[in-house]
C-alpha cells in the first residue's frame, strides 16, 4: 500500500492554543490542497515545550471544542498532533493525538518524563502508563513522544505489538557542539532513528519542533527513515518546514524477507528473562 505522509516542523507560539491551532489549521489546509494523506505535527504542537505551571490551562480534553475542529478536517486528512490532555480524573498528561475519519483512533501519554537538565516535566505532567499498537487505514503503527524513544525497550515494545511504522514528535532542543559544528543531539536522535528502522524493518516517522523558548533552541531537523536505514527525507535544521514523501509497505516486506529478525524474536524468552530480572531486582 502506498500513501502520502508530511511533517510539518513548526514553532509554536508558547502557551498560546489559539494561536497554535490557527497555525496548524492553515497547515493542514495545505496538506488537503496537497493530497496529503497522513500529516504529523510536534510534540505539544498546540502549547510550546515550556509551559509549566500554565499546563492546566491549555489542556484539552476529549470533548473540547479544539479537537473537535481537528477532527473535521480529519476526515479530509490523518493527523498526528502533540497536545496536553486533561483526563476525567484531573490529570494532565504530554499527549499524541491520532485523528482519522473524524475519530480519534488512539491517544498516547508520554510514558517518560525527563527531570534532569533543562526539562523539568515530572512537576507539572503525569506519566502515561501504557504502550500500544494500533491500526490506521495505512497499516499498523505506534506513537512515541521524544523522551520514550530514548528507552529502547519502548520502542521494542511497540515492535512486538506487529508496527509497520513508528510516529516520534518531540520538543528536542539544541546540545553540544561535535568537530563538525554539528549538534550532538541531533547526531544522536539521527542515530537512534537509523538504529530503530534497521533493527526492526521499520519505517520511522520522527517529527521534531524548531524555535526558540526562554532562550533554549530547537533545531528540528525532522525526517522519515527506511526500513533499510536510509534516510526518505529530511527537513531543515533550525528553521520551520513542511515536507513530504510517499511510503510504501514494499520497503517493509523487501527488509523482513532478506533481514527476519521480528520473525525470529523469541518473545516468549524475552518475557520469561524480565520475569526474573524484575524478581531478583524488585522483590524480597
Amino acid at each position: 500500500m502506498k500513501f502520502s505522509v508530511a511533517l510539518a516542523q513548526i514553532s509554536p507560539y508558547l502557551g498560546n492554543l489559539e494561536k497554535n491551532l490557527e497555525k496548524c489549521e492553515r497547515i493542514i489546509e495545505q496538506a488537503i490542497r496537497d493530497r496529503i494523506d497522513l500529516l504529523i505535527f510536534p510534540e505539544l504542537a498546540l502549547t510550546g515545550y515550556f509551559i509549566k505551571d500554565i499546563v492546566a490551562s491549555v489542556a484539552i480534553t476529549r470533548q473540547s471544542l479544539v479537537l473537535e475542529r481537528l477532527l473535521k478536517y480529519s476526515k479530509r486528512v490523518s493527523i498526528v498532533i502533540g497536545a496536553v490532555e486533561e483526563t476525567r480524573d484531573f490529570k494532565f498528561h504530554n499527549a499524541a493525538f491520532y485523528l482519522e475519519d473524524g475519530k480519534i483512533v488512539h491517544v498516547h501519554r508520554k510514558v517518560y518524563l525527563p527531570t534532569y537538565g533543562l526539562f523539568d516535566e515530572h512537576r507539572y505532567l503525569a506519566p502515561g502508563n501504557r504502550i500500544r499498537a494500533f491500526d490506521t487505514k495505512f497499516g499498523r503503527m505506534a506513537m512515541l513522544i521524544c523522551e520514550d524513544l530514548w528507552h529502547p525497550t519502548a520502542v521494542a515494545i511497540t515492535a512486538m505489538d506487529g508496527i509497520h511504522y513508528l510516529i516520534g514528535i518531540s520538543c528536542s532542543p539544541g546540545r553540544g557542539i561535535d568537530a563538525s559544528d554539528r549538534l550532538g543531539s541531533s547526531i544522536t536522535w539521527e542515530r537512534l532513528n537509523r538504529t530503530y528502522a534497521q533493527i526492526y524493518s521499520i519505517y520511522v516517522l520522527y517529527c521534531n519542533r524548531t524555535g526558540f523558548e526562554d532562550g533554549v533552541n530547537f533545531w528540528g531537523g525532522s525526517e522519515i527513515i527506511s526500513p533499510s536505514g536510509e534516510q526518505v527525507i529530511k527537513a531543515l535544521y533550525i528553521q520551520e518546514d513542511l515536507i513530504h514523501t510517499i511510503l510504501s509497505d514494499r520497503a517493509i516486506r523487501r527488509e523482513r524477507l532478506s533481514t527476519p529478525l521480528i520473525r525470529d524474536e523469541q518473545l516468549h524468552l524475552t518475557i520469561q528473562e524480565l520475569e526474573r530480572i524484575y524478581r531478583e531486582r524488585f522483590e524480597d
